[in-house]
């Protein structure tokens, strides 16, 4: 019997490792298949009327809702709003009414902030549309939700695929159809062989962050990000890197950057860049021709680089989150390996009451 570490050892060298290409492919597709009934609910919503949108989420669903949020307010006149789960419990909003619509998603399905969000939402007559990810969970009782889909993963798709229709019925995405179109025929096939596309390079940079962290163990890395690419910033450095991997991070939006981060950047200093390819690319494209002048430790990782056959140009923009969280899935499996750290456990969350 080989030693456990022998076993780990072995495994070393791009392999695609923790990729199930049937799987990712039948989830994707899966959740796109949700698009009628994600229409037949909003459908109803916007027949009963409602002064505004709310997406709320804690940790990485508040993530996924600051995404869908800037997603919709450059492009729609719809009254949406991104919140907090824990901030709205303590402050409210004076602009939410029993007239509002709340839609978040849990992965649980019993997140101790998402269950008392929803209790005192409903009760002050709010409608919640949930996207559960856990059968049978506290959240799928029925007096938790107005509207349920119960389906695993892809939680930023789903979020995007209210907000397509939403604007849809509100005149502002004519090529709504055309679009579905695009992605029911290619965004699962696209989205996999990114990740086998992204191995190799997730491999190498991989290593070279374990490595740093090992000689630079009290330095955190920092994470740059804009537009829908500033929830995958925030949400990686602090559910992933942090949560996962115990790795110290900060994350910051490009239009922040120049306004103190930008003055602790030497040339030693872990940096990595997240560019999309949304109205708010310019932003990143700032910070990308400032980071060589300053930094010799930084990596950009660019989502115009990546191929997505059978999706228009113009679409690319609003799915360049996922294509990054495809490379990131390529990243996760390397860092897991290198660190010797199962991603699955934890030090404190969910350990004890607190």
């Amino acid at each position: 019997m080989k030693y456990e570490a022998e076993r780990w050892k072995e495994q070393e060298g791009p392999s695609l490792r923790n990729f199930d290409e049937t799987g990712d492919l039948a989830s994707v597709n899966g959740a796109l298949a949700l698009r009628p009934q994600i229409e037949k609910i909003i459908d109803q919503i916007w027949d009963e009327g409602f002064d505004g949108i709310y997406f709320i989420g804690i940790g990485g669903t508040y993530a996924s809702s600051m995404q869908v949020e800037v997603y919709m307010r450059g492009r729609s006149k719809l009254p949406v709003y991104v919140e907090n789960a824990a901030e709205f419990l303590t402050t409210g909003n004076k602009r939410f009414t029993d007239r509002s619509v709340v839609i978040y998603s849990s992965v649980s399905g019993n997140t101790k902030e998402m269950i008392q969000l929803v209790d005192d939402v409903k009760a002050k007559g709010a409608r919640v549309f949930a996207f559960i990810d856990t059968p049978g969970s506290a959240l799928t009782a029925p007096d938790k939700h107005d509207h349920l889909i119960v389906y695993p993963k892809n939680e930023q798709l789903k979020f995007y695929m209210v907000a397509n229709y939403l604007m849809y019925k509100n005149g502002e995405f004519p090529e709504y159809d055309r679009y579905n179109a695009e992605l029911e025929a290619n965004l699962a096939r696209d989205l996999v062989e990114i990740e086998k596309a992204a191995d190799a390079w997730a491999y190498d940079y991989a290593k070279k962050q374990v490595a740093f962290r090992a000689e630079h163990p009290d330095l955190p890395h920092y994470f740059i990000g804009s537009g829908n690419q500033y929830g995958a910033t925030y949400s990686y450095a602090m559910c992933y890197w942090e949560e996962q991997m115990w790795i110290r991070t900060k994350s910051i939006s490009c239009q922040e950057f120049f306004h103190g981060m930008q003055e602790i950047i030497v040339a030693d200093t872990p940096v990595t860049l997240f560019m999309g390819e949304d109205e708010q690319r310019p932003l990143a494209e700032r910070v990308a021709r400032f980071l060589p002048r300053v930094c010799a430790n930084y990596t950009i990782i660019d989502t115009k680089e990546l191929e997505m056959p059978g999706i228009s140009p113009e679409f690319r923009g609003t799915l360049s989150h996922l294509m990054m969280h495809a490379v990131n899935n390529r990243v996760d499996a390397y860092m897991e390996l290198f660190l010797r750290h199962p991603l699955s456990i934890r030090r404190y969350y969910r350990q004890f009451d607190y």
